[in-house]
C-alpha cells in the first residue's frame, strides 16, 4: 500500500476524505493541527476517526495561529455568527489555515516518501473560504512540485481534494457508503467540551441541511440549550 498523508480536523469531511483515501487502497497516516482553535473538540474527534477507519498512525501538530488572533474560531471575543451563512468571507475564517497545513502535511510526505496528500476542501457548500478553492488547490500543488526535493527530483507530488466539487448531501451519501459513523465526528464551530453542536453556526446549519437532502438521520449531538 502506498503511503498518503491526510488532513484530518475531525469533522464530516476530513473523516469522509479519509475514508476516500482509505478505500482508493492508500496507507493513510492521518495529521491533525491544534492551532488554537475554539472548538478543540474536533481533535479528540479526529483521534476517534482515525482508529475507526484504520488510519495507519494519527498525528497531531501544536502550532498556535490563534495567537495572532483575527478569527472567530480562534478569538474568543469575536463571536461566531449564528444567523445563517450569508455572502462574502465570514469571520470564521483563519487567515492562511489551509496553506498552514497543507505545508505541514507536505512537509510530513517528504519524510514519508508519500507522493499524495488528501484535504477535505470543498468549494459547493461551504462559507466562502478562499482556501477550498479548486485554484487554490491547484496552485499549492505547483508550490509543491516547486518546492521540495522529491518535486525537483521528479518524484511528482499530487494533492486530492475529493470532496471539491460536491454538495454535502452527496459528501454524506458517498461517507455513508463507505461506512463512516458520522456520530464519530464533529463539525461545529463552538463546540462545548464533550463535542455537542450548538446547531446554530454555519458549520452546523450545513452538516444538518446535508443529511436532510441526503435523506438519512442526522447523528449529531446538540447542546439542549441551543436546540
Amino acid at each position: 500500500m502506498k503511503p498518503a498523508v491526510v488532513l484530518l480536523s475531525g469533522g464530516l469531511d476530513s473523516a469522509t476524505c479519509l475514508a476516500i483515501a482509505r478505500n482508493a487502497g492508500y496507507a493513510c497516516h492521518c495529521l491533525s493541527v491544534d492551532y488554537g482553535q475554539r472548538h478543540a473538540a474536533e481533535l479528540a474527534a479526529a483521534a476517534r476517526v482515525a482508529r475507526a477507519l484504520g488510519a495507519v498512525e494519527h498525528r497531531v501538530v501544536h502550532l498556535d495561529i490563534g495567537q495572532f488572533g483575527g478569527s472567530a474560531l480562534t478569538d474568543t471575543t469575536i463571536a461566531v455568527p449564528t444567523a445563517g451563512v450569508q455572502p462574502g468571507i465570514p469571520v470564521t475564517y483563519v487567515p492562511a489555515r489551509n496553506t498552514i497545513m497543507l505545508s505541514l502535511a507536505l512537509g510530513w510526505a517528504e519524510i514519508l516518501g508519500a507522493q499524495d496528500i488528501y484535504v477535505g476542501v470543498n468549494a459547493v457548500d461551504y462559507s466562502g473560504y478562499p482556501d477550498c478553492r479548486p485554484e487554490f488547490i491547484r496552485a499549492f500543488e505547483t508550490l509543491a512540485n516547486l518546492a521540495t526535493k522529491a518535486g525537483v527530483e521528479g518524484h511528482a507530488l499530487r494533492l486530492h481534494a475529493p470532496l471539491i466539487d460536491l454538495s454535502k448531501a452527496e459528501i454524506v451519501r458517498r461517507g455513508a457508503a463507505l461506512g463512516i459513523d458520522y456520530a464519530l465526528t464533529v463539525s461545529c464551530y463552538q463546540a462545548d467540551a464533550e463535542g455537542r453542536a450548538c446547531g446554530l453556526c454555519d458549520s452546523c446549519r450545513l452538516r444538518r441541511e446535508g443529511f436532510a437532502a441526503a435523506g438519512l438521520p442526522d447523528p449529531t449531538l446538540y447542546q439542549q440549550s441551543r436546540t
